[in-house]
This record gives structure tokens, sequence and C-alpha cells, in this order.
């Protein structure tokens, strides 16, 4: 079949191309920015793709042949307060957009959305499934609470919870029941729906077998990582101070953390359906969804993460916009060596960052970060996706990944740390030697006394990582 993904940079749609593409279907992928294509599928013959922006109102450049469209657009990230009108827009856009196919079918993931309370996300994402219904196509919705996989939201939070507290003070909301589901489970109700007639117009909640507080899920965790852990929940933590203890104790960002935390006060317990009959899957479970992830983690094959959404509030437009550096009204701290090994350096330009950290005086990038986290930016505490390869929209500690392409021997990053201004890195090999290149374009009179102020740390920070990237130990 032809089939039309959105959110195909997303942590579900990426991991379904793959799944969808295995079993011979064509897909049409809809991208916002092009230099943001996932390697792992670009290349692929049954795989095409097209630039569009939900969000704008535009001419339709999705083809008319596509049998069914996935519907994947969502952040819970994202630090906008009108997103519930936002994701409308998007959704009304979308369906405008594909009333003029001979699209069959739509096949949309939200939320379970029993409880009388829901929270802000959960109300959107209902809000968005009526507004995709349509006497065009069919729509079918599954409803999923929190998903386990490795990379996801939900499984890195326990992780870093699990791992970093061997006692833990926690707010009462994890004391709410909800029902997790394993991402394996979750792609296979989403790519056997495709073609079921019986399944349109109908929505049905997908959950694993297991009803159980986010206290025994952290416990679980932990037994599966052979850790003993305590946990005592107290009454007295607000929402806002949770949502604190979440953005300090994880890799989150606050957005996320606060997004969070309103949904975690409410239980996510999902309603039996008929739905085994048409799709028979028997959901892991969450032990093993967790002993699977960390299979995956472990052969680093970890195909999407959370953390690839560029949802910081920096970018509000494509990434492709900030490709090149600046030439006017910047400050630049440009450095050049003579390249000894060009494999190696390539090598140790790829390897930056994360667990490898930046090679020089890592305690001052570590205090970087710790002071980033303080004013409420992202720190170091995303590391990186892969261990061995970057590709544009990776994050990278508090980095955003614009460009990288050995062949070209180019690697651009941007930060998304708290700056009062915008900031590059790019390094690049030209005939042997090896450019480094920091850029600043500082904004207003804060920005440049900020670049003054550590402008001293530069001559030793920068100079010992352009030495250690070129000299071989």
């Amino acid at each position: 079949m032809r089939i039309l993904i959105t959110g195909t940079t997303g942590y579900i749609a990426k991991r379904l191309a793959l799944q969808l593409l295995k079993a011979d279907h064509e897909l049409i992928c809809c991208v916002r920015d092009m230099n943001r294509i996932p390697d792992e599928i670009e290349e692929h013959p049954r795989c095409s793709f097209i630039k569009i922006d939900f969000l704008e109102p535009q001419e339709n450049n999705i083809p008319k042949d596509i049998d069914v469209a996935y519907y994947l657009i969502h952040s819970m990230a994202t630090q906008s307060k009108d997103f519930e009108d936002l994701e409308k827009q998007c959704a009304s856009n979308f369906k405008h957009l594909v009333n003029k196919t001979n699209c069959k079918q739509v096949i949309y993931l939200s939320g379970i959305v029993n409880d009388n309370s829901l929270s802000k996300h959960l109300k959107s994402r209902f809000q968005v499934e009526e507004t995709l219904k349509s006497d065009h196509y069919g729509l079918t919705t599954f409803r999923a609470g929190i998903i386990v996989g490795s990379g996801s939201a939900s499984f890195e939070i326990i992780r870093d919870i699990v791992e970093k507290l061997p006692i833990m003070v926690t707010p009462k909301w994890l004391n709410t029941k909800t029902q997790p589901i394993s991402i394996r489970d979750v792609l296979g109700y989403l790519s056997n729906a495709i073609g079921k007639s019986e399944l349109y117009n109908k929505s049905f909640d997908i959950f694993g077998p297991e009803i159980m507080t986010y206290k025994q899920m952290l416990l679980q965790f932990a037994e599966v990582r052979g850790l003993k852990r305590y946990i005592l929940t107290l009454p007295v933590l607000t929402p806002k101070l949770s949502s604190y203890w979440l953005y300090f104790v994880t890799s989150t960002s606050f957005q996320l953390a606060q997004a969070l935390v309103d949904s975690m006060k409410v239980e996510v317990i999902g309603q039996k359906s008929n739905i085994g009959e048409t799709i028979p899957i028997k959901p892991m479970t969450y032990k093993d969804a967790v002993k699977l992830a960390f299979q995956r983690i472990q052969q680093n094959s970890v195909i999407s993460s959370w953390k690839d959404a560029v949802s910081s509030g920096v970018f509000n437009d494509q990434l492709s916009k900030y490709i090149e550096l600046p030439r006017y009204g910047c400050f630049k701290d440009v450095r050049a060596r003579k390249v000894e090994n060009e494999a190696y350096t390539l090598n140790q330009i790829w390897n930056i960052g994360g667990k490898n950290g930046w090679y020089s005086f890592n305690g001052l990038w570590k205090l970087r970060g710790y002071v980033d986290k303080l004013f409420g930016g992202v720190g170091l505490r995303r590391g990186r996706t892969h261990d061995d390869y970057l590709e544009p929209g990776d994050p990278l500690d508090f980095w955003r990944v614009l460009f990288a392409d050995k062949k070209e021997k180019r690697l651009l990053l941007f930060a998304e740390m708290k700056l009062p201004g915008e900031a590059w890195l790019e390094f690049k090999i030209i005939r042997g030697k090896l450019y480094q290149s920091a850029v600043f374009r500082p904004k207003g009179v804060l920005g440049r006394l900020y670049w003054y102020m550590v402008l001293p740390f530069h001559a030793f920070v920068f100079k010992g990582m352009i030495n250690a990237l070129v000299k071989q130990k």
C-alpha cells in the first residue's frame, strides 16, 4: 500500500516507518525540514519525502493516490501556552489536505482519556481526535498511556530516577495508577491496523497486562537492574515543586516535566475492547518491556529517542536556517591545527560529547551544564542518541546537530543552552587542517558582557579541545 506518515522524525514515526518498509509498503514521509531526514530511511527505494508544515495553510503537495495516512504529530514539551489551539490547527490542516486525496483510512495514536479530570495534554489529544474525524476516510484511533521502550521519555526518566537515587523522597502522584505498554506492542497495533475496514471510525485503548502505580514501575525497574531502592512519598510537594524535582533529577526539560506531572496526577487505565479479535497481540509485561529496552541499548540499536524532538524553544523554524555560520555582528574564536591522521581526527569529532566528554577541561563543561540547568536550560544530561554516529537534528549534550557529513568533513552544532544570544560550534577539515570555530551572536548589552566574561576560559578550553582532536594519544 501507499502510506503517508507525519511526524517522521519523531519517536514513534521513525520506528514505524522502518517496520512498514520491511512489510513492503511504499512510504511518503512528511518533514518540516529536508535536512532532518532520518539516515535509516533516507536512501530507501520505497521511501520518498515531501516538505510540509501542517501549522501553515498551504497548497496540497500530498500525492492523491495514497491509501492510508498516519497522524503522529504531537509534542508534550512545547513551550507554547496555546499548544491546544496549535494542535487543533495542525490536525485541521492535515484533514483538509488528506480529504483531497484518495485516502481511505487515517490512523492516529492518542492518549487514554477515561478519567473525568483530564490533564491539558490529554484533553488536547482528545480534541485532535475529534478534529480528525471525516466523512472522506475512516479514522482508527489507538489510545495508549505510558509507552515503554529504549529512548522513550518515560523509560529514560524512570531510568534516571532509579539509577541516581538509592533513596527517593517523591511526590504523592507516584501512587497514581497507570497501565504501561511496550513500544513493540504499540507498533504492532499501528502497523497491523492498515486497511482493516472493521476498525474504521472506532477508537481502542491499548495497554499492557498490568495495572500498576508509578512507584511500582520504579521498583520493578530497579529489580530488572539489580538495584535496591527505597521510596518515601510525601503529600506536601505541589505540582510546581514536583516539576522542579523531576527536572533536576532527570534529563527531561522543565516544560516536559510540567506536562508529565500534570498528566501523572490522572489515572490512565484502559477500557477493554474487542481489538484482540482483529489484531491478535498479547502485550508483554512491564518487566519484559524494560528488559527488551536494555537489550536494544546494549546492542547500540536505539532507533529513536524523545530527545530527538527539537522542542527547546530555541528553534521556531527549520534547522536549515541556522546551517551557515553568521558573518556579521558576531564574536568569534577560530583556531586551526594541522591534522596528523585525518581518520583519527574525524572519529574524535564524531565521538565528541556524551560519555566521551569534550576531551579537555571536562570539569568546566560539566560546570557550564549545571549552571545552564539552574537557569532552566537542558544542561549536559541529554548526552547523545547514538554512541558512534551523528545526524542533523540529534541532541548532543546542550547542543543540537545542524550538519554532520563525514564526506564533507564538517560538523556544525547550535547551542540549546540558556544564552543572551545564539552560539554555533563548527569543526571542519580543509586541505589537511582542522578549523574549529566558536561563533556567538550576542543579544543586547547582556550578550556582549557574557562573551567577555567567558572569553578567558576559551584560551585553554578551546585550545585543549582542538589539540586533543588532532593529536593521537
